[in-house]
């Protein structure tokens, strides 16, 4: 269709904008600057104690730890549905009350109504919200908008599918489109490897890597250690603090994962190599239980 590969050349040559000079304006913002941030819970205050880290644009930035560990208490703050106790938070350079056009969230599956009566066409278009505006139909560009993006993630032929019908692996692919959907500049995911398999999880990487490709700043929770060393610039190891960040191969020491996760996460080395040997964790959460 010719109007469909004109909007694609034009959703391909911003991005490719946006690429080019996400990594390379040294004078820009932070993607994401987290300054001494603190948060918690009635029964745990300390679920976030004295964090700091900063995401440059166009990076991605798998944050690991066990559970309880805090992840998805800082997501949340993130993306300004918890206040801080202290501290601050900015996406390239405006405080969360005033960045929401600017990051999306993908939040763990268990926190959706999957039984929501929704087309996968409907919920990307959700994404289109702020752009159309409240009482007022999507137009056409938004529609060619959402369709070029389910194209791009390999869902078009998905499209009028219920989102109670669609595999697990669908149903992140699905949610990373809504949020691509917005324009967002960064984009938080919560477990999206979590009880997927590993056809679902290659399909998975594969949309992260095309958000990269479009100039999208990452920042992903998982417990797949594999994927972390193997798809991300940088790791951040969280356990109410952190405990590490840098690029994977020093984040991903013995010191730093015994310090995460005790003895949870065996660890081996073997010459330079290190071997983790993935196990689930069953340490006390003490966060809000969906860390």
């Amino acid at each position: 269709m010719l109007i469909g590969s004109v909007v694609r050349e034009v959703y391909d040559l911003a991005a490719s904008a946006i690429r080019d000079t996400s990594r390379n304006n040294k004078g820009d913002p932070p993607a994401l600057q987290v300054d001494c941030v603190s948060a918690g819970y009635r029964g745990n205050r300390h679920a976030l104690d004295n964090i700091s880290f900063s995401v440059e644009g166009g990076e991605r930035v798998a944050v690991i730890g066990p559970n309880g560990a805090g992840k998805s208490t800082l997501f949340k703050a993130i993306v300004g549905v918890m206040q801080v106790s202290s501290g601050s938070i900015t996406i390239y350079g405006e405080d969360t009350h005033s960045s929401h056009t600017n990051v999306g969230y993908v939040p763990q599956q268990s926190a959706i109504d999957w039984t929501f009566p929704a087309s996968v066409f409907d919920v990307v278009m959700m994404g289109r919200c702020r752009h159309i505006g409240w009482f007022r139909w999507p137009g056409k560009d938004d529609r060619d908008i959402v369709r070029d993006i389910l194209e791009h993630l390999s869902l078009d032929q998905l499209a009028e599918r219920q989102i109670s019908e669609l595999s697990g692996g669908q149903r992140r692919r699905v949610f990373i489109a809504r949020a691509m959907a917005q324009d967002t500049r960064l984009m938080v995911l919560d477990e999206p490897f979590t009880g997927v398999d590993q056809t679902a999880e290659q399909e998975i990487i594969e949309s992260l890597d095309i958000l990269t490709n479009h100039g999208i700043t990452l920042l992903l929770s998982t417990h797949h250690m594999e994927n972390a060393a193997l798809h991300f610039d940088k790791i951040l190891i969280l356990r109410q603090r952190v405990l590490a960040y840098g690029p994977p191969e020093k984040a991903l020491t013995t010191a730093n994962l015994r310090d995460a996760f005790g003895s949870a996460l065996p660890v081996m080395t073997h010459g330079d190599d290190l071997l983790m040997f993935s196990v689930d964790y069953d340490g006390e959460g003490t966060g809000d239980g969906s860390d």
